[in-house]
């Protein structure tokens, strides 16, 4: 994939990298929702999932804490 306005293709980033976009990404979420443009909060949705989206294809055996899953939030609320 060719390089675009959000960076480079998450695609070609090695795993350190990735990782540190993500960071970054993550980092300025809120701050784009509250005071960005239209505009700017769906090219930062875009970049962040396809940055999420490639870091879940390259991990899909990641750690999952138990509380993070949909039964562990019934757990904890002591539902189902």
């Amino acid at each position: 994939m060719a390089e675009h306005d959000g960076g480079p293709s998450a695609a070609n980033l090695e795993d350190g990298k990735l990782l540190k976009e993500l960071e970054a990404i993550h980092r300025t979420r809120h701050e784009t929702l509250l005071y960005g443009s239209d505009e700017a909060l769906v090219t930062h949705t875009q970049r962040m999932n396809e940055l999420e989206h490639e870091y879940v294809r390259r991990h899909p055996q990641r750690a999952q804490t138990p509380g993070r899953t949909r039964s562990g939030a019934r757990a904890r609320t002591g539902e189902g």
